[in-house]
């Protein structure tokens, strides 16, 4: 009686352990060696400075990567210059330079 009382329980644990046990696809793997060679070797992003003149302002752009970092308005005929957010497009004015 008792032997069949413990091989029952064996069984049971035994099924219960391998549902536990994660797949073998779902097993961690390391990271792939593209991705370790990225954070060690950041790339150098190229930064680029454009400027545009006409008869009415002077415009000064700064690019960091692509992405426009800070863009300068220098209007002619003595407006105060400003800069222009790029991401909302709204536009601020110095009013004291230091």
């Amino acid at each position: 009686m008792r032997s069949a009382l413990f091989l029952t329980l064996a069984l049971s644990c035994t099924s219960f352990c391998w549902a536990q046990a994660p797949a073998p696809a779902q097993a961690a793997s390391p990271p792939p060696k593209s991705s370790v060679s990225a954070q060690r070797d950041p790339v150098e992003k190229r930064t680029e400075r454009i400027h545009l003149e006409d008869k009415g302002s002077r415009i000064d752009e700064l690019r960091v990567g692509g992405e426009t970092k800070s863009i300068d308005v220098q209007p002619k005929g003595g407006m105060p210059a400003y800069q222009v957010q790029p991401a909302s497009g709204e536009r601020s004015w110095k009013i004291l330079g230091f």
